[in-house]
């Protein structure tokens, strides 16, 4: 069974800065692709960031340069570094991990889900 735990969530002024962090525990040792989305009140989850176990990485245009995606295989922990936060970027935070290197993959691709932080960013 793998469970994915998500912490580093909070309230932040706009311009701070968060550190999310994403555990993957699990008898298997797959190399994980691990992904980030966030969902807004009332909203779908919207895909933000992923990185394979490789440390490749894609993140959506509304976040680069703002948002950086890590992780340490040893730890089998993912990171979701968090900078220049808008009002905007406010909402619940999950992770998401699949068995595959792929990043570009649709969010069906993703089997394994947490249950999500929240980020919350005040003007």
């Amino acid at each position: 069974q793998v469970q994915l735990l998500e912490s580093g969530g909070g309230v932040v002024q706009a311009g701070g800065s968060l550190r999310l962090s994403c555990t993957v525990n699990g008898t298997s040792r797959a190399r994980y692709l691990v992904a980030w989305f966030r969902q807004a009140p009332g909203g779908d989850h919207e895909f933000i960031a992923n990185i394979n176990w490789s440390g490749d990485r894609w993140e959506v245009d509304s976040v680069k340069g703002r948002f950086t995606a890590s992780r340490d295989n040893g730890k089998n922990t993912a990171y979701l570094q968090m900078d220049n936060l808008e009002p905007a970027d406010t909402g619940v935070y999950l992770c998401a991990a699949a068995t595959t290197t792929y990043l570009y993959g649709p969010r069906s691709t993703y089997a394994y889900w947490g249950r999500g932080t929240q980020v919350t960013v005040s003007p």
